[in-house]
């Protein structure tokens, strides 16, 4: 699945309808404190007066849309989603966030209908004013669906964004399987058997009465303390201009094929190394070559999903862990096994809330260039994304810094790249990416050993 900004996603001439959800039981009280990253996003949000920070998707479902059947796959999915059904509220005197939550069965959802086919242009204008407005981590509801039917009404396209606040990358693309399930169970009465899930009101309680472990605790602060020395955190090797007002510049572009990612993991696997290791060694390969840099550093993103009730929650679940490894010569091996080794020293310290890490060492911490990586391969219906003509989505970014999300899916893999909005840094990614390309293209064609397996092992 790709993942990019709704300009780069083709919404088409059709008819659009918005649907709006609201309470009809009463708001309750609810003391469960937000989950450390989600409070700690609401007061950057506060001090920032909340710019966009939403991520959100679009598929399709094909067939007429039936709005019965619609509203009550949105009502069943709120319901299985409490964060969904909760408020929370900083105050900026007290610093204290606030929530109130309404129980299951407690929400409707409107309909507003603008019944008439528009021009593609009008409907990427009018859904893109309607998630910068309503996906806000200050209101509720901080998420919004609409859709979108064909002219030929064959087909209806699904769009829907949330603040980060309450969503991660590993939610957004979970999305148009639940909804597509939920929907045609209203239709048919076939039981859509989604797996259960927790809420993530639930796990940021859990999040906090669990104490950490004061070793990884203090193992997380030298770290931190470590790539907070000298340069400071991992800049992105070239050159990325100078801070503008203007948004950023991304670009999505195909890495591998899916007979090449799975060429491209027995090169890893012979390398004793995972695939993750691998992708972060080519990093460092194109480093060294469009910058001469003899050492890669990020910052990445780890789960924390690390509980069976987790495992299909809508939430935030990430922490951060620096990545830092030498890269002193150009066999892909050796420079994957250390980025797996550096892997290996600092993913168990994701556990430790990002938030308790800039409170121990009294500073803000901002990544200004970050590599994501998820294997998604195996979430539910992966296999029909491309038939669906689904999408992962993110709102516009102001910010002076490079996120790369690198994502393997059963096409292959795919990389998204977002940048500040001047020609330095377009030059720049540009040159990196292709680099990044020209290195997984020799391991996964050339390196020793791949020719003799079947590029199906995976």
């Amino acid at each position: 699945m790709e993942f990019t900004e709704l300009a780069d996603y083709p919404v088409p001439v059709g008819a659009l309808t918005e649907w709006l959800p609201c309470a009809r039981s009463e708001w309750v009280d609810d003391p469960r404190p937000a989950s450390y990253i989600h409070e700690a996003h609401l007061r950057r949000c506060a001090d920032a007066e909340g710019r966009e920070s939403w991520l959100g998707t679009a598929f399709e479902i094909h067939g007429a849309l039936n709005v019965t059947a619609f509203r009550t796959a949105l009502e069943k999915w709120t319901d299985r989603h409490e964060v969904l059904r909760s408020h929370t509220m900083f105050d900026t005197e007290t610093e204290r966030v606030c929530r109130r939550t309404v129980p299951q069965g407690g929400l409707h959802v409107g309909v507003v209908s603008h019944g008439y086919d528009a021009a593609g242009g009008d409907n990427f204008a009018h859904l893109q004013q309607l998630f910068d407005e309503y996906a806000s981590p200050h209101s509720w509801p901080s998420y919004v669906f609409a859709t979108l039917e064909t002219v030929q009404r064959d087909r209806f396209t699904v769009f829907f964004a949330a603040d980060h606040s309450i969503i991660d990358g590993f939610s957004i693309v979970l999305v148009a399987h639940e909804l597509t399930a939920l929907y045609e169970q209203a239709l048919s009465g076939r039981t859509a058997n989604l797996f259960p899930v927790g809420s993530y009101i639930d796990f940021g309680r859990e999040e906090r009465e669990i104490s950490t472990d004061a070793e990884v605790k203090r193992e997380a602060l030298d770290v931190w303390r470590s790539a907070l020395e000298g340069p400071g955190l991992p800049e992105f090797p070239l050159k990325v201009g100078p801070r503008t007002s203007y948004a950023q510049q991304n670009l999505s572009a195909w890495i591998l094929d899916a007979d090449q990612a799975a060429a491209f993991n027995s090169a890893c696997r012979e390398a004793d190394v995972g695939f993750f290791p691998g992708l972060l060694a080519c990093l460092g390969l194109a480093g060294a070559e469009v910058a001469g840099d003899d050492r890669f550093r990020t910052v990445t993103p780890v789960h924390t999903r690390h509980s069976p009730q987790w495992a299909s929650a809508l939430g935030w679940f990430v922490g951060l862990s620096p990545i830092d490894f030498e890269v002193t010569s150009d066999d892909f091996a050796a420079v994957a096994r250390e980025a797996a080794d550096s892997v290996a020293r600092t993913k168990p310290i994701s556990v430790v809330p990002f938030d308790q890490i800039e409170k121990e060492l009294d500073i803000p911490i901002r990544p200004r260039f970050v590599v994501s990586y998820m294997d998604v391969r195996f979430v539910p219906e992966a296999g029909r994304w491309h038939e669906r003509n689904a999408r992962a989505l993110r709102s516009r970014q102001y910010t002076h810094d490079v996120y790369a999300w690198i994502n393997r899916t059963p096409r292959g893999v795919n990389l998204a790249v977002r940048y500040p909005g001047n020609d330095i840094a377009a030059a720049s990614v540009h040159t990196w990416v292709g680099s990044l390309r020209r290195q997984l293209e020799q391991v996964s064609t050339s390196y020793p050993s791949v020719g003799l397996r079947s590029v199906g092992q995976a």
